[in-house]
């Protein structure tokens, strides 16, 4: 005589046989599914065409910040002869700064400058949406189109050499509490 084929469980009986089985930690997230569930929200947003808060640092970006008048317009032309296209800046034009997107980590390396500042953890930025390039917003001026940032060594030469205005600095201090 055959014996009756084994039933199977459904998918939520698997479930919660596994959560039964596993130990009080297994049941615990993990530490960086927040920063993974940000990361997804983020994208979702970007991809929605909507203005996206994320914080700087992390595996993302940093941020330099310099006046966004006619140097610093030339400093992006020098950008996009060093990169073959500069990498991604947004322009805001009601506090006239660029905020350049530059590799995480750079906020630590960044040594003084007269001209510019650089943040990172555990400041945010706003990214306005993929599809604002014009004011009267914060806009992007060069566009993220790829996983390219904008390299430290030569923006940091390009600004030293044209001296963008108005600096950040006392802007910063005043809206940030910190001495810059």
């Amino acid at each position: 005589m055959n014996a009756p084929a084994p039933v199977m469980p459904t998918g939520k009986e698997m479930m919660q046989r596994l959560v039964q089985r596993g130990s009080a930690v297994s049941r615990e997230p993990a530490a960086d599914m927040a920063d993974l569930a940000e990361v997804i929200r983020t994208l979702l947003a970007v991809e929605a065409r909507r203005d996206t808060r994320v914080r700087l640092g992390g595996n993302l970006f940093d941020v330099v910040i310099t006046g966004s008048g006619p140097e610093a317009y030339a400093a992006a032309e020098l950008m996009d002869e060093v990169q073959g296209g500069c990498g991604p800046v947004i322009e805001d034009p009601e506090s006239e700064w660029l905020y350049w997107l530059v590799p995480p980590g750079s906020a630590g390396r960044w040594a003084p400058h007269s001209h510019a500042v650089c943040l990172g953890a555990p400041h945010t930025i706003t990214l306005p949406s993929l599809n604002r390039n014009r004011p009267p917003r914060p806009y992007w001026f060069r566009r993220s189109t790829s996983d390219r940032l904008v390299p430290t060594g030569p923006l940091r030469e390009a600004l030293t050499h044209l001296r963008p205005e108005p600096t950040p600095h006392a802007a910063l201090e005043a809206r940030l509490g910190i001495a810059l």
